[in-house]
């Protein structure tokens, strides 16, 4: 398989459909959660809505770079985002963030693997590969976050 195509399926298996890392992935656990649980914040923690579109901001962003070649996000902004305000909100950027994971995929799975050692945008920025790899990484890294908060919020609600 090319190293392309393994990133591509890495970053589906954490967002849509994988269970072999986390035994869980983004769509599993958001899916079915209640726009009103998405909000619910524990002591000074990110809620799990917050976290869920810090994850689809970067994949955003990437993205971006992809199709015309800026990068047009910054991580002071990364975690500035209003809380749900109705079922119909939360579901349509939950629409948003896995279309917009498969739109990535695609993208990388069709970029020559030779691509992957060029720089990001910026020397400073390091590679495509790295980029790509540090954001699928960072993704189980909130992933497990989102896992814990929606133990403990289960846990209140009994």
């Amino acid at each position: 398989m090319e190293r392309t195509e393994n990133l591509a399926n890495r970053l589906r298996e954490v967002v849509l459909n994988g269970t072999w890392i986390a035994n869980t992935n983004f769509k599993d656990q958001l899916e079915n959660l209640d726009w009103k649980d998405a909000n619910a914040v524990f002591q000074n923690m990110n809620s799990i809505g917050v976290l869920a579109q810090h994850i689809h901001y970067y994949i955003h962003g990437i993205t971006n770079v992809f199709v015309n070649g800026k990068l047009e996000i910054s991580d002071k902004y990364s975690f500035d985002f209003p809380l749900f305000e109705s079922l119909d909100e939360w579901n349509i950027f939950l629409a948003k963030f896995w279309a917009d994971t498969e739109k990535l995929a695609r993208l990388i799975e069709k970029m020559p693997d030779e691509k992957l050692d060029q720089s990001f945008v910026k020397e400073i920025y390091g590679t495509y590969h790295r980029n790509i790899d540090g954001m699928i990484e960072h993704s189980y890294y909130h992933l497990g976050q989102i896992v814990l908060l929606k133990k403990r919020l289960l846990r209140n609600e009994r």
